[in-house]
């Protein structure tokens, strides 16, 4: 039986891989990465089978994700190309547009970017997915199918594939949360009370939007009352500079995905 295949048995591989055997996927798993202690750890938690040498990872492929750093693709798509076969292979590489991997491997090789959140960790992930336009239809649900054990699947046109990259991470979520409760533990909260308001403020109320039928702009009069604590809270911080600075991160992390791809 053919297997999935991951080139690259980083974090977000190990992510997918715990959210597929969370999902209980039972088909064969294949990773490739050259740091055996990261595949001796991944074959531990989740039964992969490891493969140190990259070719024969790839000869064995049903699907083939590429999951590695934008510096390490080139070399590793020489390495592909060496394997004469057709593939499927499924690119998680920030910022590399299929224009690109196209071009590196010629007509054989049929083409799909994703973007997982490691939120796929616990089957609460949502990934972008944009296609080839030789892929057919069955290989895309093919694709869709795998992503969606882990969580929604969301079909982005490559064009705006960078700009949902730099704003669907669940970093922000993060930061937001570290931040607010370090702000309540500055008013002399402790840490486990700070953690657990704003894990509430950011977590639940969002929770609540998405579960019911009420658009974002009511719930944001509900819960702030004019001349209320909350509404001066959010003025006060929008006159800090809040959204300036959230459009100053996109835009940072945007022209990453630009780097990325120059280096391909």
């Amino acid at each position: 039986m053919k297997a999935t295949v991951f080139l690259g048995g980083g974090r977000i591989t190990s992510a997918l891989v715990a959210g597929l055997r969370l999902a209980g996927y039972k088909k064969p798993i294949v990773v490739h990465d050259r740091n055996s202690q990261k595949l001796k750890r991944l074959k531990q938690l989740y039964g992969i089978s490891a493969a140190r040498d990259l070719r024969s990872a790839v000869r064995q492929a049903k699907l083939l994700i590429i999951a590695v750093r934008p510096d390490s693709l080139e070399y590793l798509l020489q390495e592909i190309g060496e394997v004469d076969r057709r593939l499927r292979v499924v690119s998680l590489v920030a910022g590399v547009p299929l224009s690109k991997l196209r071009g590196k491997l010629g007509m054989h090789v049929t083409w799909a970017r994703a973007m997982p959140s490691p939120a796929c960790r616990s089957r609460k992930g949502l990934t972008a997915v944009a296609f080839d336009r030789r892929i057919n239809a069955k290989q895309r649900q093919e694709v869709k199918n795998l992503f969606a054990k882990v969580g929604p699947i969301v079909e982005v046109p490559e064009g705006k594939f960078d700009a949902f990259t730099v704003t669907y991470s669940c970093s922000h979520g993060y930061h937001a949360m570290a931040t607010l409760a370090g702000a309540g533990e500055k008013l002399g909260l402790d840490r486990k009370t700070a953690l657990t308001a704003a894990a509430h403020a950011l977590a639940d109320g969002i929770i609540a939007w998405r579960e019911g039928d009420i658009s974002l702009e009511e719930l944001l009069r509900e819960a702030a009352t004019p001349g209320g604590i909350a509404a001066t809270v959010m003025k006060s911080i929008n006159a800090a500079g809040y959204q300036r600075a959230v459009r100053r991160g996109l835009r940072a992390g945007f022209k990453r995905t630009r780097k990325n791809a120059r280096q391909v």
